[in-house]
Order: structure tokens, then C-alpha cells, then sequence
């Protein structure tokens, strides 16, 4: 293997339905609080990303779509606030509440992506393994 770097354009690379909409929203709120170089090359992404979900024909229903970008709206927002308590060393009980709330946003994240993959038949399904931390009542 060539330790030279190489130019790339793209790469290609086999994704489920609902990582690829996870991404294009994930972009969609980047638009708002980027600018300059850093929105230009969001911008190139978003649009080849929406050019692939509109090659396949596929209309995805609007509120799962506008359900995934509540959420990770929700957890740009969760990150900011738990940064901005790191910079300042406050490891309250805010803290612990937004770092708990990062997972819980995670794993509704990932029940939508997963209901997306399920009801457009996506042949990839990403899937998720971890502890169960609902009450056991």
C-alpha cells in the first residue's frame, strides 16, 4: 500500500435508507449555523445527497423525516449546552441530566431510521445493541 495520498473526489458507499435521510437532516441543520467555506461544502453534500433519494423515486413520508430532524436538532442543541458545562466545569445536575438525555435522543434516533429501513423495505438495516436502562417495573 502506497503511503502517498491520493486526490479523492468520492467514495461510494452502501447505506440504509435511513442513515442516508439521518444524514440529509443532520446537513439541513448544519445549513443553519454554518457559514462561509464550512456551508459551501455542506451544501455540495446536502445536494448530492438529495439528488440519490430523488434518483430512486422515493417519497418518504414527511413526518418520520421531520421527526428524525427534531431530534437531531435536539441533540445539536443537547451538545452545545453539555460543551459549553465542560468549558465552564459544571458537572451539575444539568450536566448529568443533558448527558443522559444524548442516549435517550440516540435511541429514539435510531427507532426512526430503523421504522424508515422497515417501511421502504431498505436492504440494509443498521442495528443497535445495548443495556437496557428503562425501569423494569
Amino acid at each position: 500500500m502506497s503511503s502517498k495520498i491520493k486526490h479523492l473526489s468520492s467514495i461510494l458507499a452502501p447505506v440504509s435508507l435511513g442513515e442516508l435521510i439521518d444524514k440529509i437532516t443532520i446537513l439541513e441543520i448544519k445549513q443553519i449555523h454554518m457559514t462561509g467555506k464550512k456551508l459551501k461544502n455542506i451544501d455540495k453534500e446536502l445536494k448530492l445527497l438529495r439528488k440519490i433519494v430523488q434518483d430512486v423515486n422515493l417519497e418518504i413520508e414527511i413526518d418520520l423525516i421531520n421527526n428524525l430532524k427534531e431530534i437531531n436538532n435536539n441533540l445539536w442543541e443537547i451538545e452545545d449546552n453539555i460543551r459549553i458545562k465542560e468549558s465552564n466545569q459544571e458537572f451539575d445536575k444539568e450536566f448529568i441530566q443533558l448527558a443522559r438525555s444524548v442516549y435517550k435522543e440516540n435511541d429514539k434516533r435510531a427507532s426512526i431510521k430503523k421504522e424508515i429501513n422497515q417501511k421502504y423495505n431498505s436492504d440494509l438495516v443498521e442495528e443497535k445493541s445495548y443495556n437496557n436502562y428503562l425501569s423494569k417495573s
